[in-house]
């Protein structure tokens, strides 16, 4: 499993993705449809037509890198797979918390977030 920082932004192309695709082919996905800079050290979340295989594109300080997972059984389920097609935005965020949950196989939807302090944001 990889560490993750708790204030990271993911986000998931909805879209599936050609695992074939490498660094250039899944930087092109993250600027034409998540439209994020793929230097920018948020982490991209792609998955397969067939929802097996997912790949995560960051930047590691100096350059692109790419985790790839393939599950033997099951598939991966992104928050956003009950919402209509036609509905259905091609980009989402979710948080490094969501993700551990996500690659570790839990129902996002099944999961009640418990109340918490959030310290606002800074308006400068």
């Amino acid at each position: 499993m990889i560490g993750l920082a708790s204030g990271l932004k993911v986000f998931l192309c909805t879209q599936p993705a050609d695992m074939r695709r490498s660094f250039d082919g899944l930087s092109g996905m993250a600027v034409s449809i998540i439209e994020q800079d793929p230097t920018s050290g948020h982490l991209f979340v792609f998955r397969n037509r067939n929802r097996d295989r997912l790949k995560i594109l960051y930047w590691d300080r100096d350059g692109l890198a790419i985790w790839y997972k393939r599950l033997e059984k099951g598939t991966f389920q992104f928050p956003t797979d009950l919402i209509d097609k036609e509905k259905r935005q091609p980009r989402a965020e979710i948080t490094s918390e969501q993700l551990t949950l996500l690659l570790g196989g839990i129902d996002l939807r099944s999961v009640e977030r418990r109340k918490r302090y959030r310290r606002p944001s800074n308006p400068r």
